[in-house]
């Protein structure tokens, strides 16, 4: 994402300081934080398969000739008039990095932020994300300021380096600075952002020759240390469709011509969604566009899933490393990123992304710039969008069969480590829903926590429900529902 800030090129500001002296002064916080998902050693992970996710270990070149590829069907057929749940039908894991966020030297966490960035459950924080990356140059008390903050949120730090006027030697001073000397483990990189977008902005760079640029610099890195893993080529506003997909000025397909290079180096395949603005007059979303435009991530994903099968003859990992309702910074609309409608549209993608089996997903950005309607946070307090984080991390992390009659409901169920199913129900429509609610072979008569989320509630309790044979469930309108049964 390019967005010109005033303040991009002032690093630290003052309340960033202050986050900062506060997080390294160990100050307790609302809530013990999560401890960080990076082990001290980095695992090697197992080869993808079609019941497998993040599975990131290099493979060797294609052969000239292919072996077929799985058929990936990750959403259930309804098979009940009304919401279905299936525990004994395992999906497969579910990513814990589909949770992230992007963060950069222009925003900051302050003191009264701080503590519920800790409550979050962010898992995965890009930085420096947006344009500054490849506008300035990261300084070593940068990466260690991130890499305490990262750690502190419980999150995987993720570094993109610098491409524009810059070399493969000085990204691969900073991956030897973060992980040899300092032993950070950082384990997520990648090159440059949004490299489709240099040619239009007056950059001369295109398709081919960033492809080539991009292999000098990722052979420079994984010299340093050869266990971490390159994402890319982090293109903007992908959407699987050829004649709309970014191209250069020769019209090369940005991704496509990436993956011909670079599809045997690159570790997981990334892009950028923004949906809206997507009229000349840049304008918002009206309410009804923005609640059917989540139905669309399903496809993005498969199309994505598709192109990389097709360049490299095999599946890898994917992921979308910046998305939002709207690209642009406008706030204090019904529908612009700081709104509750946004918030919902989001718990519906991320619903998808689990449903699909993404990878990696970062949503943009963590922390408001001043006068921006995107960051989960603004200046002293949360959004809306934070309820919905706050919703998922109550969810399982392995996905069983769930399915809905009802277009207009979302329903994903996963079983949670504690051994309690839990299930997703997100009614996009602008009335109230009543479903049956099926649980196959599930033990009659328990109990399940019903937390809410609408206009209403945040993302807090409101019942319990017995769960029967055949229970009835009512849905607000504009509503995010998580059932919990122990």
């Amino acid at each position: 994402m390019r967005i010109s800030f005033h303040t991009q090129h002032s690093w630290p500001t003052l309340p960033l300081l202050l986050a900062v002296l506060w997080l390294l002064s160990g100050c307790a916080s609302l809530a013990t934080p999560a401890p960080p998902l990076m082990p001290t050693a980095i695992p090697t992970l197992a080869p993808l398969t079609s019941t497998s996710t993040l599975a990131i270990e290099p493979a060797a070149p294609p052969a000239s000739t292919p072996a077929p590829l799985p058929t990936w069907t990750a959403v259930p057929t309804p098979t009940a008039d009304g919401v279905f749940v299936d525990p004994a039908v395992r999906l497969g894991p579910i990513s814990p990095y589909i949770f992230g966020s992007n963060y950069g030297p222009w925003v900051a966490l302050r003191p009264e932020t701080l503590p519920l960035a800790e409550q979050l459950g962010i898992t995965l924080l890009r930085w420096p994300g947006g344009a500054w990356g490849d506008q300035n140059d990261i300084t070593l008390l940068q990466v260690d300021q991130f890499v305490a903050l990262a750690r502190r949120l419980g999150a995987e730090p993720y570094i993109h380096v610098r491409f524009l006027d810059s070399t493969p030697e000085q990204a691969a001073a900073l991956v030897r600075y973060a992980n040899r000397d300092k032993g950070y483990h950082v384990r997520f990189w990648s090159i440059g952002n949004e490299p489709s977008i240099y040619e239009p902005a007056g950059d001369d760079w295109n398709a081919a020759d960033f492809a080539a640029a991009w292999r000098d610099f990722a052979e420079a890195m994984k010299a340093i240390d050869p266990s971490i893993q390159l994402l890319g080529p982090e293109v903007h506003q992908f959407n699987g469709t050829p004649e709309v997909d970014p191209q250069d000025s020769a019209g090369r397909d940005w991704l496509r011509t990436f993956l011909a290079t670079n599809g045997d180096l690159v570790d997981i395949v990334t892009v950028h969604r923004y949906p809206f603005p997507n009229n000349a007059a840049r304008t918002s979303a009206k309410p009804v566009e923005l609640l059917a435009e989540s139905a669309q991530w399903n496809d993005l994903v498969r199309n994505l899933r598709q192109v990389v099968r097709v360049e490299t003859g095999r599946d890898l990992p994917v992921g979308i490393t910046e998305f939002n309702s709207h690209w642009s910074n406008a706030a204090g609309g019904e529908t612009t990123p700081d709104s509750f409608l946004s918030a919902l549209w989001l718990g519906d993608v991320l619903a998808r992304l689990v449903q699909e089996r993404v990878d990696v997903a970062n949503q943009f950005i963590l922390a408001s710039s001043s006068g921006s309607g995107h960051g989960i946070f603004e200046s002293y307090g949360p959004r809306p969008a934070y309820q919905v984080y706050r919703l998922y991390r109550e969810f399982g992390s392995q996905q069983v069969a769930a399915s809905s009659s009802n277009p207009a409901v979302t329903a994903i169920a996963a079983q949670r480590d504690d051994g309690a199913l839990t299930v997703m129900l997100i009614n996009r429509s602008a009335a109230e829903v009543a479903l049956p609610l099926y649980i196959a072979k599930y033990e009659l008569g328990k109990e399940a926590d019903v937390l809410r989320f609408d206009r209403e509630h945040q993302a807090e309790p409101v019942a319990t429900l017995k769960l029967d044979a055949s229970t009835a469930i009512t849905l607000p309108a504009e509503s995010m529902t998580l059932l919990v049964a122990r």
